[in-house]
């Protein structure tokens, strides 16, 4: 392959990744927490830029709440036990009560919606449900890598009496893949409650803008990194 080839292919594939309104939410994700880390709440371009970022962000999601309600109502995966639905299900009602807020919110910051102790209140609010659903998704999280677990477990000691078959072996792999996936989930999830601790100045002392902006900003790489396109596996004739 020339030099070239690999330019277009790398180009396409940048193409294909920012091309996604999510990807490019979570950019300017990565450059508002970066931008508060930096300043750590004191007045200067960086917290400009915080706040800039900040309310450019709430366009990009504007009626994103429309995914986790229609996930809210989509039936559970099969097998899934009934606290894990509970759980996920409470996940996708927080996370969607939160996006139709933030919209509000947006509304107050541009001035349009002139109420501004009313927009303020609706802010926290919003952000005490995105902490719920953070909450929610590391106990899914780790319920699911349980499960994983004691799954994995089982094939293993099927692979050990069946001399490993070629089935059995994509099985377990394919387990360690999601359980390598969730296990960055739980990370973000768990990033994602302390960010909310900060933003709502919970425990000021302890979670300080440099630390929110810190973790927000680590959690934001990570969204990024799982929103990559998955690689083309070749295939064999």
């Amino acid at each position: 392959m020339s030099t070239l080839d690999v330019a277009r292919t790398e180009l396409a594939f940048a193409v294909l990744y920012l091309n996604k309104a999510e990807a490019r939410d979570k950019i300017c994700r990565a450059i508002q927490y970066g931008s508060k880390f930096l300043s750590n709440g004191e007045p200067g371009t960086a917290q400009n830029v915080d706040k800039s970022t900040t309310l450019a962000r709430k366009v990009f999601r504007l009626f994103k709440f429309v995914n986790d309600l229609h996930g809210l109502i989509s039936p559970p995966a099969p097998g899934t036990p009934l606290s894990l639905i509970l759980l996920g299900k409470s996940k996708n009602a927080l996370l969607s009560t939160f996006l139709f807020l933030d919209q509000i919110v947006w509304l107050g910051r541009t001035g349009i919606y002139k109420n501004k102790e009313r927009a303020e209140l609706i802010g926290r609010i919003s952000l005490y449900c995105w902490m719920g659903s953070s909450i929610c998704a590391t106990l899914v999280e780790i319920g699911e890598l349980g499960r994983l677990s004691s799954s994995m477990k089982k094939l293993e000691k099927d692979l050990k009496n069946t001399n490993k078959h070629k089935k059995q072996n994509e099985l377990y792999c394919s387990k360690v893949q999601k359980s390598n996936e969730r296990s960055l989930a739980l990370v973000k999830a768990g990033l994602d409650i302390v960010v909310a601790v900060g933003l709502l100045q919970l425990a000021p002392k302890k979670v300080t803008p440099r630390v929110t902006g810190a973790f927000g900003f680590v959690s934001s790489l990570i969204s990024c990194y799982q929103l990559l396109p998955s690689p083309q596996k070749d295939k064999t004739p």
